[in-house]
């Protein structure tokens, strides 16, 4: 199986598997003398462990991260990387493979069970091996070392942060919108007035061993203009593609997404003043951030939606890798909504494509 890589200047490769030993990633083309400890990756990595609410799968695991190679610690006392590959391995400590013994010889509609078995000729039906939302916690470590190098470069004024804004067939009131609310609900919701409504839909979805999907929304920044590249290295276009790469999403959107096909060109136009500082300054901000597939300066923003998860109580028909036409359950432990996760995984993936443009850029404008 090849395609495990992701980047161009700034690049990581994951591996392992739902059910193996240990999970991480390797991260090549991270500058010298940054500041990076395992502290700094794990609180990233707290955000998105398992079992945490109710309203997640209760798989237990730490998700404590060891920094295997990278960095090295000088004389004052800091460790900082040094240019060479960094690895970092998660290991993982509560599988229960036997969960997944009655569904080993059948594939779970809506999951990547048979693709993997027609493309391959073997899958790992224990958690899904590859397949699985667990790979996504070597994205998050990742993501951690690319913040540290975006703040590095650009300034501790750099944010990434993602929430969810959509639960099932639930949106949040965008007016109500508070960042700071996020990390202070099972949900990531940027509306605290949402939390109740989204508590009693997911209470009702996992008690009756169904699922659901979500609406994840990513803004950065602080980044400055000029990051992507025409025309086959834009922005967006690697934005896009590094969404769609996380595990169950199915459609990602930039600024306004879908919706600019009901703006007319006035509408839709970010108009343009001159700004007390000398730098242009924009009245709107439909593109989300890029315009030409490079960065205005403005934030940027996407966003992208996950499917229900596949593994779910209620019968489904499907087929054996027999052939034979059978109905399936899917016991163990599962998220009743796998966006719910996916919010820190949507805001390391922002900051590796950054990251990447960042070298990219700097490297081609200086």
């Amino acid at each position: 199986m090849s395609h495990n890589t992701f980047g161009h200047l700034f690049r990581f490769t994951t591996w392992g598997e739902s059910h193996g030993p240990a999970i991480g990633c390797v991260i090549d083309g991270c500058p010298p003398g940054i500041p990076l400890t395992a502290d700094v990756i794990q609180r990233d990595l707290d955000r998105r462990r398992p079992g945490q609410s109710r309203f997640t799968t209760q798989r237990r695991e730490p998700d404590t991260v060891e920094i295997l190679s990278g960095v090295f610690t000088g004389s004052n006392g800091q460790q900082v990387t040094t240019g060479t590959p960094i690895s970092l391995e998660i290991r993982n400590v509560d599988q229960r493979s036997k969960d997944y013994g009655e569904i080993a010889h059948s594939y779970r509609p809506g999951h990547a069970d048979i693709t993997y078995d027609l493309k391959y000729g073997i899958r790992d039906h224990r958690g899904g091996g590859r397949s699985s939302a667990r790979e996504t916690a070597s994205r998050v470590a990742a993501g951690a070392v690319a913040r540290q190098v975006l703040a590095s470069i650009v300034g501790p004024d750099v944010t990434i942060r993602a929430a969810l804004v959509q639960l099932g067939p639930h949106a949040i009131d965008r007016s109500r919108w508070v960042w700071d609310v996020v990390d202070q609900n099972p949900f990531f919701s940027p509306d605290g007035g949402s939390v109740g409504l989204f508590e009693e839909f997911l209470d009702g979805v996992r008690k009756a061993g169904s699922s659901c999907g979500a609406v994840v929304e990513v803004v950065a920044e602080g980044l400055p203009a000029g990051l992507g590249a025409p025309v086959y290295g834009k922005l967006d276009a690697d934005l896009a593609s590094a969404m769609m790469s996380i595990n169950a999403v199915k459609a990602v959107e930039i600024g306004d997404g879908m919706a600019v096909a009901a703006l007319s060109g006035e509408d839709n136009a970010d108009e343009i003043r001159a700004g007390a500082d000398g730098n242009p300054e924009f009245l709107s901000n439909h593109a989300g951030g890029i315009l030409g597939g490079i960065s205005t300066g403005q934030p940027i923003v996407c966003r992208f939606a996950v499917k229900p998860t596949s593994s779910i109580l209620t019968p489904r028909r499907t087929i054996d890798s027999d052939g034979r036409e059978v109905d399936i359950v899917t016991k163990g432990r599962h998220d009743p909504c796998v966006g719910i996760r996916a919010v820190p995984v949507g805001e390391a993936m922002m900051a590796v494509v950054l990251a990447d443009h960042l070298l990219r850029h700097r490297g081609q404008c200086g």
